[in-house]
């Protein structure tokens, strides 16, 4: 029974080892002139080998009259392509109603400064919206390793 606490002890701390955190945010020009353009959409993501997973604040448009929760946050998930250094499949989506307004993409992480990163992104709604329509965004983001 030692012997697989300590087993199991030594595993997660070589998967704590091999991992980091990152801090992400989106640049968001729907805001007003102040720093809510930049801290709207911001996260925290815990990076192991390929993937990431974390958590982000939610910037979604509610119909007019609807009750929404300011306060919501979206999973997001990544996994680093081999392809090319750099290179992401992301997927983002709230907590709730997750699969109906689940959103993918491709992004590129460009290290600029010491764990400091601009991040160019392309994400597209899974599902059609009430027009049948799927329209995607371009989006710039920033994040820091550490």
């Amino acid at each position: 029974m030692k012997k697989l606490f300590l087993s199991a002890f030594v595993a997660l701390f070589t998967f704590a080892a091999s991992a980091q955190f990152m801090v992400v945010t989106t640049y968001d020009g729907d805001q007003e002139e102040n720093m809510d353009k930049i801290t709207a959409n911001m996260g925290i993501g815990y990076m192991m080998g390929d993937f990431t997973v974390g958590l982000m604040k939610g910037n979604h448009d509610h119909a007019e009259g609807e009750d929404h929760d300011d306060d919501a946050y979206d999973l997001f998930a990544r996994y680093n392509l081999s392809m090319m250094e750099g290179a992401y499949a992301a997927l983002q989506m709230p907590m709730e109603d997750g699969s109906d307004n689940m959103q993918i993409g491709l992004g590129f992480a460009l290290n600029v400064w010491n764990g400091l990163y601009v991040e160019p992104n392309y994400m597209m709604p899974v599902s059609e919206d009430d027009n049948g329509d799927r329209e995607g965004s371009f989006n710039f983001g920033l994040s820091y390793r550490f």
